[in-house]
């Protein structure tokens, strides 16, 4: 069920996302309309999840946010955001049940396994096992996404694509290997901004 903070900022932000990046959004139908989801790519930067908010229609994304986020004036938006707070200090095993939680009441949720914006060279940061660890659990479908380009105001520069949902095996281990390789796998295809730097240089 959708927080009444999101009904209300949801068209606004829809209208400046689309004003401001106009983003190219790839895959949508591979997100279920119905039942418990758990949305897994790389994290470019801060604009990622009002991003993602934004495009996926119909379902309200919960992201999992760090707890710093959830003081200070900027905790009205995070938590009429229905975000999930993680201690990344610790492994927080109270914000795993959370999600688990909302996912078993059907929601819809929104994770960057790389645990914070990737600011290294590498197209992409080592998976942390959180998200198909919930997705196993919670028997959620587990759907990889990718975003790429540049965040340029007014300009189209993003691209944001969302995979096929990834078959789970139950070996935790495993499933984040190929959750990790197909999510690199695109970022390599669609010429990732780390790719692009690399080039540069």
């Amino acid at each position: 069920m959708d927080t009444m903070f999101y009904r209300i900022v949801k068209p606004l932000l829809n209208f400046l996302i689309f004003i401001l990046y106009r983003p190219t959004v790839v895959g949508k139908e591979n997100i279920p309309k119905k039942g418990p989801v758990v949305l897994a790519g790389n994290h470019t930067r801060w604009s990622d999840p009002p991003m993602l908010c934004s495009i996926v229609k119909g379902r309200q994304v919960h992201f999992l946010a760090k707890i710093e986020l959830f003081s200070g004036p900027v905790s009205i938006i995070t938590k009429g955001m229905g975000s999930i707070p993680v201690n990344r200090k610790i492994h927080d095993k109270d914000a795993l049940h959370s999600a688990i939680d909302a996912l078993n009441k059907g929601l819809c949720i929104g994770i960057f396994p790389e645990g914070t914006i990737n600011r290294t060279d590498d197209v992409i940061m080592p998976f942390k096992i959180g998200a198909v660890k919930m997705s196993n659990e919670a028997n959620a479908t587990l759907v990889p996404f990718t975003i790429t380009g540049k965040y340029k105001l007014f300009r189209r520069g993003i691209r944001v694509e969302f995979l096929k949902p990834i078959k789970l095996t139950g070996n935790l281990d495993k499933d984040n290997e190929k959750l990790m390789k197909v999510v690199s796998d695109n970022l390599i295809k669609n010429g990732s901004e780390k790719n692009e730097n690399k080039k540069e240089r």
